[in-house]
């Protein structure tokens, strides 16, 4: 028998705060204004993009004319009479944009969607009518769209080898392994698609600019468009108290921030922006098509000999953006000789970013599903084969985990799930007309953290407010903030308001990266502690607390702290006041820092039709430890949306690119295809209670982007299961499994 459904509300285990309703809840189902484009500007214009027809060429004639004659048209921007702005370098090269190639910088296109004209109108109405008038004449050039495609250039830049992971001798171990697997994957290139639209609005008094847009990181942004415009950084606000989706699509500043605000400089006028859906594909980031190569090798009783990754990812010809994700694959497992190589293949393609879990969703895809074809190649349970190789060490550099409790993932979520019920040989479960299959695969993610500044202040009535330039991208962070200071004052946690995604108050860490709960609540926590030290040690209530006032001779508190991870100091909270990551922290004492992973394991049920080939997935179970859970309630929430999302990567989402002519197809919601929550009737979510007290001061483990780095192969490997066949280019749909026999 499978055990009874995991409950929408859990009840907390151990280590785990209450499951508190969401700081939000209430405003987002009334539908109040709490997103950057609902914040009021006073008679803003209206900015409409207009975006390129081509991949690659050049810009020979651009007519405005019969649009510049629109009555309510203001002006209309294109490479002739752009507004001025600073050359600023990709982050990744120590400057602060997404994409280094610059909009209206001159007639040269180097990818599709381009923006090729800015037209700004009174109304949203007439910059569209105004933007189908503009006629341009192009010189158009064969672009080089993706792998194999004529002129795309395979590299591998210094920064991309120092990654590559090695240990013993891969190729000598290869060879005498008994049994050994040599097996290529892919991904297809797949982008965000979040609820809110991408936006800017900006306007200036005198020489202080305000924006408001969506981003992941605030004071990046603010420092990002100062640098641009060439102005003061502290003439510069941005606001955005709330993220209505990400993902890591509003992670880094893009070149449209400071273009708006050049414009609303120009014009002396506020000047509002939104990015149309269509044109989010090519004017914000994407996760990039990858390709894969696995070789691992075994002796006969399942240990692992050998494991090489090679991978291959698509970027940008202006940037060298990767992700490569052989830093998690080859610390994931027991083997004693590893290999391991990324390369980039230069296309005319924008330049791709973060999407959730980055490295971790395509490169463990890979793994896992070489582990299981390995699995089968042994005769062996999947479960069991991992069990034999996991560690408690890095095969790499012996380095331990801190915590890693991915073996009691999988006993949890097996029993759960009715593991025990799965025939090993492929094809062996049926119900009717349905082919039956189970699979699994392991999640991880690495506890990732970066500094973060906080004020408090606390006023004679007990009331308490926190001031963190952190952001709520839909994952609950406000309420976890508020959980963090309530439990270290010992208040209710309804005394306790949070301000966030202002650059008015400190700043917090960018969110991403899984990061926000261990960064930003570290920092709470300190400046809590700060508060409770001001007064004796602990926070007096009532009567006391008013006394306590008067002794100050005050009627405010204010506090503020600064917290750095392990091996940071204090450049990296000046990083953050510039706006930018800081640096890690090194090894100790000439040994290698331990590893820092929240995991997982995830089972799926597959059902495929033997005469149509639908594939259904009717439930999903997952198992997860991630330390200690501020509140449960929030944390499945994120579970459960991360697999339902794997699922859509299993099976649904693929961006189609026209390879001649290196355009995106599908760029609308109609034909891009998420997946929703009727996908997969039952998502079983189990928290496997762990302590982790060297990671950070509140032992938590990121766990937003846990949850969907397995599912893709756990649902690739449970059609194997029903089917025979291997489908290793995800997504799996019906067409590749015409030739499954009936």
């Amino acid at each position: 028998m499978m055990a009874e459904a995991t409950p929408p509300v859990p009840e907390p285990g151990e280590n785990m705060g209450k499951p508190l309703p969401r700081y939000e809840a209430r405003a987002k189902v009334t539908g109040e204004p709490l997103y950057a484009d609902d914040l009021q500007l006073p008679n803003p214009a209206i900015a409409l993009f207009v975006t390129s027809g081509i991949a690659r060429g050049r810009i020979l004639q651009i007519d405005t004319a019969a649009a510049d004659a629109l009555p309510g048209v203001l002006k209309i921007y294109t490479h002739l009479n752009a507004p001025r702005r600073e050359v600023t370098k990709h982050y990744t090269e120590g400057g602060y944009v997404s994409d280094s190639a610059v909009p209206l910088g001159g007639p040269d296109i180097v990818n599709d969607g381009q923006i090729v004209a800015v037209v700004v109108a009174e109304d949203f109405a007439t910059a569209r009518d105004a933007a189908h008038r503009i006629a341009i004449r192009y010189e158009e050039r064969s672009p080089s769209a993706t792998f194999g495609s004529a002129g795309a250039a395979t590299i591998q830049p210094d920064a991309l080898a120092a990654k590559s992971k090695k240990a013993g001798d891969f190729a000598g171990a290869y060879a005498a392994a008994p049994v050994k697997i040599d097996a290529e994957y892919s991904t297809p290139t797949m982008h965000h698609n979040p609820i809110e639209l991408f936006s800017t609005a900006a306007a200036w008094n005198g020489e202080r600019l305000t924006v408001h847009e969506p981003s992941q990181f605030v004071w990046q942004l603010k420092n990002g468009v100062a640098s641009a415009l060439g102005i003061d950084p502290e003439n510069v606000e941005v606001r955005d108290p709330f993220v209505g989706g990400a993902f890591g699509s509003k992670g880094m500043m893009t070149q449209r921030s400071p273009l708006i605000a050049a414009i609303a400089r120009d014009l002396r006028r506020p000047i509002r922006n939104v990015v149309l859906r269509d044109q989010g594909f090519t004017l914000a980031t994407y996760r990039a098509e990858t390709r894969h190569r696995l070789q691992l090798g075994a002796t006969r009783d399942g240990k692992l000999t050998a494991l090489s990754h090679e991978g291959w990812e698509v970027t940008s010809r202006q940037d060298d953006y990767s992700v490569a994700g052989i830093e998690a694959t080859t610390e994931m497992y027991a083997c004693p000789n590893i290999a391991s190589k990324v390369s980039l293949v230069k296309a005319d393609r924008n330049t791709p970013g973060f999407m959730r879990s980055p490295p971790e969703t395509p490169y463990m895809y890979a793994l896992e599903a070489a582990m299981d074809e390995m699995a089968a190649a042994l005769a062996m349970d999947p479960v069991e084969f991992r069990r034999i190789n996991d560690t408690k060490v890095s095969p790499v550099t012996g380095a331990p985990y801190t915590s890693r409790s991915l073996m009691e993932c999988y006993d949890r979520a097996a029993a759960t799930f009715g593991w025990n019920r799965r025939k090993a040989e492929p094809m062996a479960t049926r119900e009717g007309d349905w082919l039956i299959g189970y699979g699994c695969a392991t999640a991880c993610y690495p506890t990732s953290m970066m500094a973060a500044t906080a004020r408090a202040i606390l006023t004679p009535s007990g009331r308490v407010e926190i001031q963190i330039a952190a952001h709520d991208v839909g994952t609950g962070a406000y309420t976890a903030m508020q959980q963090i200071a309530a439990r270290e004052l010992g208040v209710d946690p309804r005394m306790v308001s949070v301000r966030m995604g202002d650059t008015a108050y400190p700043p917090g860490p960018v969110a991403g990266g899984s990061m926000t709960t261990a960064s930003a609540g570290s920092a709470v926590k300190l400046v809590c502690d700060k508060l409770k030290q001001r007064l004796g040690g602990a926070l007096p209530s009532g009567r006391e607390l008013e006394q306590a006032f008067d002794r100050l001779g005050t009627r405010r508190i204010e506090e503020y702290a600064e917290w750095t991870p392990p091996g940071q100091g204090k450049e990296a909270v000046q990083a953050l006041y510039k706006g930018q990551m800081g640096g890690g922290g090194g090894a100790e004492g000439g040994k290698p820092k331990p590893l820092m992973y929240a995991f997982g394991a995830e089972f799926a049920e597959v059902r495929i039709h033997r005469l149509t080939r639908e594939i259904r997935v009717p439930r999903l179970t997952g198992a997860f430890a991630g330390g200690h859970i501020v509140n449960p309630r929030t944390a499945r929430s994120q579970y459960l949306g991360g697999m339902i999302w794997g699922l859509g990567q299993a099976l649904l989402e693929q961006t189609e690119l026209d390879e001649l002519r290196g355009r995106y197809i599908n760029d609308n919601l109609a034909e891009y295809l998420v997946a929703v929550n009727a996908d997969v009737p039952e998502v079983d979510i189990i928290m496997v209670p762990e302590v982790d007290s060297q990671v950070n001061p509140l032992g938590v483990k990121g766990i937003g982007e846990l949850a969907n780095v397995g599912t893709a192969a756990a649902i690739a490997n449970a059609v194997y299961n029903a089917t025979g066949k291997r489908i290793r280019d995800l997504p799996v749909t019906m067409d590749k499994l015409l030739d499954v026999p009936a």
